[in-house]
């Protein structure tokens, strides 16, 4: 096993353990030295894991029929839930199953189409190795994920995955910090591998997150997210300025959406166009038609683009804005949409 590399200062175990009285620090040559060491033994891991083995764990997975099940105790089992969830996020039929729940009725899930991962550091975990029996009972196919050489666990299931672990980076080579760590790599990097040979789109990935930030930003319209109909702020071109003070504010947009007769965008203007046009004509102000004010070359958008479209067009030179109006091949007003919108969707 491989030991912390010395810095220039003395490096002991003073670090974790401080019975002075004093209020403790950390010394930051200690966490620089902490920091390297950690990168060697996870560049330890890079260069041993065999590939081989790698490529046949990654290949099941895909040719899987069945639901693809994790299990693991205690640091083992949360990174084994972890890569389970995100190989449902990517659309693959997978669940954690607790070797605890499964000895007392939870097995009963598994069938024999089924694949089942056991993660465990030592590969000598009692409550998998009391598992196994059960699980072949059921037909499930075998996995075991470990990394120590000639475990328990490795002689019992049908294949077995060698983690290389050159130690801990704690101290006493007993905290489970390395460990977890190259078992969440392992596990999230055959993910996407899995992804890629499925040939996941965007779309696809997408549809699995419809709440989040990314589904969002993939699947929702302008349509979807866009104020309409009595919640947009409208007027005529030929209305006094000071007559529409009420649709300007009330409608919590900061603008007005001129338009025709026939509902036809004829421009847009703001409260910051207020402001400029009060500060220029003083009482003359009172004389003023919105459409003699107004903006006549707008941004605008089409409600069949993408939400994250509008977002990057608000932002877009020469200068941001706060809304784009919503218009359809006709130019015709359908709908705004504001920049606090898309944040408040979460966009």
């Amino acid at each position: 096993m491989g030991s912390l590399p010395q810095s220039s200062s003395a490096y002991d175990l003073s670090f974790y353990t401080n019975s002075s009285s004093e209020e403790s620090s950390v010394n930051p040559k200690d966490l620089r030295v902490l920091f390297e060491s950690q990168q060697k033994y996870l560049n330890y891991f890079f260069q041993n894991l065999d590939l081989s083995q790698t490529l046949t764990f990654t290949q099941t997975l895909l040719n899987s029929k069945g639901t693809i099940f994790f299990s693991g105790v205690g640091k083992s089992g949360f990174v084994s839930q972890k890569i389970s969830q995100t190989l449902v996020s990517l659309g693959i039929r997978s669940s954690f199953l607790s070797p605890t729940d499964a000895l007392h009725g939870d097995i009963g899930i598994l069938s024999r189409s089924d694949i089942l991962v056991l993660f465990s550091k030592s590969g000598n975990t009692e409550e998998l190795m009391k598992l196994v029996p059960c699980a072949k009972a059921k037909g499930a196919y075998l996995i075991s994920v470990t990394s120590y050489q000639g475990n328990l666990l490795s002689a019992v299931c049908d294949f077995n995955v060698h983690l290389p672990l050159e130690r801990e980076l704690c101290p006493f080579d007993l905290a489970p910090v390395t460990s977890t760590a190259i078992q969440m790599v392992f596990g999230d990097t055959v993910a996407i591998a899995l992804m890629s040979a499925k040939n996941l789109s965007r779309d696809e990935y997408a549809a699995n997150h419809p709440a989040g930030r990314i589904g969002k930003s993939l699947i929702f319209k302008v349509k979807d997210v866009m104020k309409k109909q009595e919640e947009l702020p409208l007027c005529k071109e030929d209305d006094m300025i000071m007559d529409q003070l009420v649709e300007l504010t009330s409608k919590g947009c900061g603008c007005l959406l001129v338009i025709n007769e026939e509902h036809h965008l004829v421009g847009t203007f703001t409260d910051g166009d207020l402001r400029r046009t009060l500060k220029a004509s003083g009482e003359g102000i009172f004389k003023l038609t919105v459409g003699q004010m107004c903006n006549r070359n707008p941004r605008i958008i089409d409600p069949e683009a993408m939400a994250v479209e509008a977002m990057q067009k608000m932002e877009s030179p020469p200068s941001p804005v706060q809304f784009l109006p919503v218009v359809n091949h006709q130019n015709v007003v359908i709908g705004i949409i504001t920049l606090h919108g898309l944040v408040s969707a979460g966009l």
